[in-house]
């Protein structure tokens, strides 16, 4: 019986995603200019901003791993990391690679762990659902700043989505208790031992073997190699954007949701940021703040939609954890829990600094400190030479590949 259910839902499935991407496709051809225009806005996004700024994150951590920096953090961060999310230590290394770069490191260096065996399969589940975030130099630069013009806001939308990522990791530390039976459900907290620590960085560089220049070549390529799926899902996530709009689907359902959003006092001109929000951040975020909505409703909608990711984020963390035998639910079921902690925790904070009335001190102090320095600068730096940075690694990348392969041709490898 249930076998048969299963074949039938496969099938209704099949047919489900077929139709969509027939629809999809006829939309296309439909409206041409329209999606062409999506295309360029989602390609300027990811050539301007999403690749300069990932870029150096992504090569950092390949060269890390390649030093062995992974196998100390695993010692040191072990009695943390372990009694708190139920993950080795060097879990700390992937929670601190994607608090500062962001969507979607915690997934592939998680990945990354799981193919090298340093984690389990169900340890990566629960590691992989509290380190992808959103970095700093979105949520201050381009969404408090760039859209809302209001450092202070930046403070709240931080606060609560990395406090609202850490709950979301305690509460994942319980997910595969039923799958795993583990030795030791309560791991002690042990010292920290730093020269085993660096012994076992010594000992995983030496086993590594692979010279400086080809280390950084090989962190070049498989950076950049990942950036371009990247770049991929965010031109399509844009079209396909476009298109719902177009075809009256995002309104339709923006329509039934000012109902549930009025459940929660929440303004119904938010219900078409939210819709559009759950496919694109950048895009939702930017159309919440141009809402004629109290400015407290709109950071509670802009944190939801910054801890669900979009459908764009989740794409990507998607197609990473398909090469391994990591499961995406648990994933997605994250993103659902830390959109609800990261919304509750901005109704509690906005009070706290953003008066309605009066501006509290920390309020006074970032609207001087944080308009002009750091995030704002720094995005507006990628803004200006985020594409010429982008030109010259996409042609480092060319020059290592053909001077990879060149070799290959002078040593042929005979099996």
């Amino acid at each position: 019986m249930i076998g048969g259910i299963k074949v039938k839902w496969n099938f209704f499935k099949s047919i489900a995603l077929s139709v969509a991407a027939i629809i999809l496709a006829g939309a296309v051809m439909i409206f041409p200019k329209e999606a062409f225009g999506a295309s360029l806005d989602g390609l300027k996004l990811w050539w301007d901003v999403v690749f300069p700024s990932l870029l150096p994150f992504f090569i950092l951590s390949e060269i890390l791993i390649g030093f062995g920096v992974v196998h100390f953090f695993g010692v040191l961060f072990e009695p943390l990391m372990r009694p708190l999310f139920r993950v080795p230590g060097s879990g700390g290394f992937v929670w601190a690679m994607g608090l500062s770069s962001g969507f979607p490191a915690g997934a592939k260096l998680t990945a990354r762990l799981w193919q090298e065996k340093q984690i389990t399969t169900i340890e990566a589940e629960r590691l992989v659902s509290f380190t992808n975030c959103s970095n700093p130099l979105f949520i201050f630069g381009a969404v408090a700043v760039g859209f809302f013009n209001n450092p202070s806001l930046g403070i709240v939308l931080a606060l609560s989505h990395y406090v609202g990522n850490i709950l979301v990791g305690l509460a994942m530390r319980f997910h595969g208790r039923r799958r795993l039976k583990e030795k030791n459900t309560s791991t002690p907290l042990h010292r920290v031992q730093p020269l085993r620590a660096l012994q076992k960085m010594h000992e995983a560089r030496l086993s590594d073997g692979r010279p400086i220049g080809k280390l950084l070549g090989d962190a070049v390529q498989s950076s950049i190699s990942t950036l371009l799926m990247i770049g991929g899902f965010v031109i399509l996530f844009s079209v396909i954007n476009r298109v719902l709009s177009l075809l009256s689907i995002t309104p339709l359902f923006s329509n039934i949701l000012e109902k549930g959003l009025s459940v929660f006092s929440i303004s119904g001109s938010l219900s078409y940021p939210f819709i559009s929000g759950l496919f694109e951040i950048t895009m939702g975020s930017k159309l919440a703040s141009q809402s004629p909505s109290l400015l407290m409703q709109q950071c509670i909608v802009v944190s939801f939609i910054l801890a669900f990711s979009g459908f764009s984020v989740q794409a990507q963390v998607a197609s990473i954890l398909s090469e391994t035998d990591i499961s995406f639910r648990p994933f997605f079921l994250a993103r659902l829990l830390h959109g609800v902690f990261a919304a509750a925790l901005s109704a509690i904070l906005f009070p706290v600094f953003l008066s309605p009335h009066s501006k509290s001190a920390i309020a006074v102090w970032a609207d001087g400190h944080l308009k002009q320095y750091p995030w704002s600068h720094y995005y507006h730096y990628f803004l200006q030479i985020g594409s010429l940075l982008t030109l010259t690694a996409l042609i480092l990348s060319i020059f290592l590949w053909g001077l990879k392969h060149s070799k290959e041709k002078k040593h042929p490898r005979f099996h």
